[in-house]
């Protein structure tokens, strides 16, 4: 018998696992803070013989070196990863024996890294569980342009092989157990599916595995989202070896010490819930919840090495967040303080405050002296945002602020965690700011106009006795092809070297349409340059067919059929752009999220929902089998050396490499 349980970090979307039988076991990918691993193997009465390592971790400092120092284990770490201290390296085929009829065979998978190796779990020789990394994740994979610019092609396409390779080379029932895709943002896209699958489930689903390997590199390249600039920290530090953790309490800071650092151009971060903050903060404190994704937003934003001053409502409100800060690299703040703000101000002072407001409350408000200001990232904002809202992504707020026009600014994101961190950051500099502390889905809810409608919206909007007129930006052989039915044509090539709106389109409202939604929302852009009343079609052609609106043209001259939306390409993701040189239309591969759902946003703004309580971390069991406490475990077994597997991909590493 065997187990496998999940050790949960959802603060950075992640998961790590203990897996073993009646007394040994194997660590995979484990977090820094491993006494949680120390105690969860002590639980199930086992002893850790073996660490490993699927790669060098981009986003966030692995615990391995320090868990294997402590317990003894053997550390498993991929050949081709270059690293400072000593370690077992691991190649394609080798396998490590955990105890009696269960073992973990290495396979290559490059393509989240050029040295990436997935664990295939073993029970009496039958593969059970492959511990995937940042290679096959549920629906999508991980990102390959985290180690070099020069390489994320090649990696995007060694990516797609390993996915091939693991598809291949395990059954259908094999559980499929990654590092990555919940809610880190080391996956390519938002992982979809639920928090399990399986080989078969993902050969049906997976992008990799559906797709050709041209439709799926210009997708993936085309969807990534941005990068958070601590992960440019996270792989130095693994390779150098990170320190033993240290978590006692930091020193405690009084008002005054709290007052010198903020004037020392210090970062003094309050931990309290946004309400609480709203209500009532330090001047030139920025809030960062505690029971959010604190340390991928505070590490994405704090420049690195600034010192950090934490202010929380608790002492164990402090130490959960000490915890969640070593993960990325954040060792030891500078000082620390728990109560209330009437404790933290200086004698004469006052806690500073700020309203908070819902999309129907800006909406009652107008628009006079209001800027509202959209913080999501930028593969959020294409799924819809409202019109006239200034959008800077929150991770490049602070650099931006001279572009914030005068007036009392209101600031969004999709379920009010990033938006109180933004206006924490604008209330600092002394703007007036109003936190929208709602979900975004409210917003064409509470009349707010939308700068993207939807296809059934458009057809309202642009019928035979409306006013507005639809504006078809796709190239010549696309409408040729088949167009809605009063539709104009004007190619976004010609819109872009400066084009005139054709004469029907003129001192109309417009709305742009295309195949997918990306060259319209281009269009869109350029034409609200030029002062023209325009939206455009969420999901283009391809969403009003699917809501069964007519079409015309094309060789038969009729009406298309349900379910092939039209273009030249024959459905091919590969269209002419706005310069005539193919390029990848629509939003294929981008990051989509549920406006408002507390998986999307809500009180944590992570990708994609995880597990658990935000914040808190766990393990649980998550495959079949059982385990015995048992005695004593023998000393760790070697590697074995032995045959790579069929297909070679260890020299697709190599060339990697």
């Amino acid at each position: 018998m065997y187990f496998v349980d999940t050790i949960e970090v959802p603060g950075l979307g992640n998961r790590g696992y203990l897996a073993g039988g009646a007394g040994s076991a194997v660590v995979v990918d484990p977090p820094r803070d491993v006494d949680r691993v120390i105690g969860a193997a002590a639980g199930r009465g086992v002893r850790i013989t073996h660490v490993v390592e699927t790669h060098v971790h981009n986003d966030y400092v692995t615990g391995g070196l320090e868990l294997a120092r402590i317990t003894g284990a053997a550390y498993l770490v991929p050949a081709g990863a270059r690293v400072a201290f000593d370690r077992t390296p691991v190649a394609d085929g080798d396998v490590a024996e955990i105890e009696d009829g269960l073992a973990l065979r290495a396979l290559a998978t490059p393509g989240h890294t050029p040295h990436h190796m997935a664990y295939v779990l073993e029970a009496a020789g039958r593969p059970v569980a492959v511990f995937s990394g940042g290679s096959l994740l549920i629906g999508t994979v991980g990102r390959p342009d985290l180690v070099e610019p020069a390489l994320t092609g090649r990696l995007a396409r060694a990516q797609y092989d390993s996915a091939h390779r693991l598809a291949a080379e395990l059954p259908d029932e094999t559980a499929v157990l990654p590092t990555h895709g919940f809610g880190s943002f080391c996956s390519a896209t938002q992982a979809a599916g639920g928090a399990a699958t399986t080989i078969g489930r993902e050969r049906g689903s997976n992008e990799a595995l559906v797709k050709d390997v041209d439709t799926f590199v210009a997708e993936l390249l085309a969807g990534l989202d941005d990068v958070p600039a601590y992960y440019a920290h996270m792989g130095p530090l693994n390779t150098r070896g990170p320190a033993p953790v240290d978590l006692t309490p930091p020193r405690p800071a009084d008002a005054e010490e709290i007052a010198a650092r903020l004037a020392a151009g210090e970062w003094v971060v309050d931990l309290r819930n946004r309400r609480a903050f709203a209500e009532g903060h330090v001047a030139g404190a920025f809030n960062f919840e505690a029971e959010g994704q604190l340390a991928t937003y505070l590490a994405w934003l704090v420049p690195w090495g600034r010192p950090v001053t934490l202010l929380a409502a608790s002492p164990a409100q402090l130490a959960h967040a000490q915890r969640e800060l070593v993960r990325i690299g954040i060792d030891r703040p500078a000082a620390a303080a728990t109560g209330s703000p009437s404790e933290w101000v200086r004698e004469g002072e006052s806690p500073r405050s700020f309203p908070r407001g819902s999309f129907a409350e800006l909406a009652a408000r107008g628009s006079d002296g209001v800027v509202v200001l959209d913080v999501r990232r930028d593969s959020e904002r294409s799924g819809g945002h409202i019109r006239g809202s200034l959008h800077i992504p929150l991770h490049r707020l602070r650099g931006r602020q001279s572009e914030i026009p005068d007036g009392t600014v209101w600031v969004h994101c999709a379920g009010g965690m990033r938006a109180a961190i933004g206006a924490s950051i604008l209330d600092a500099a002394g703007r007036d700011v109003v936190a929208v502390d709602d979900g975004f889905a409210s917003a064409a809810a509470a009349g707010l106009p939308m700068a993207r409608i939807t296809a059934e919206e458009a057809h309202e909007r642009t019928g035979a006795e409306a006013e507005a007129v639809l504006l078809d930006v796709r190239e010549q052989a696309e409408w040729a092809a088949g167009h809605a039915p009063g539709a104009v044509h004007a190619p976004l090539s010609e819109l872009a070297s400066g084009g005139r709106l054709p004469g029907a389109a003129e001192d109309r409202p417009v709305v742009t349409i295309c195949r997918s939604g990306k060259r319209s929302r281009e269009a869109a852009g350029l034409l609200a340059a030029r002062g023209v009343d325009v939206v455009d079609v969420l999901g283009g052609m391809r969403a009003w067919m699917e809501a069964g609106l007519v079409v015309v043209g094309g060789s038969s001259g009729g009406r298309s059929a349900p379910g092939s939306p039209p273009g030249a390409d024959g459905g091919s993701d590969t269209v002419p752009g706005a310069d005539g040189t193919p390029a990848t239309d629509g939003d294929h591969g981008t990051l989509t999220v549920t406006d408002g759902s507390p998986a999307a946003d809500g009180d944590s703004d992570r990708r994609t929902g995880a597990d658990g309580t935000p914040g808190t971390s766990r393990a649980h069991s998550s495959a079949n089998g059982s385990s015995a406490p048992g005695g004593p475990s023998p000393a760790p077994h070697p590697v074995a050396h032995g045959t790579p597997a069929a297909r070679a991909t260890a020299d697709a590493d190599a060339r990697l490499t």
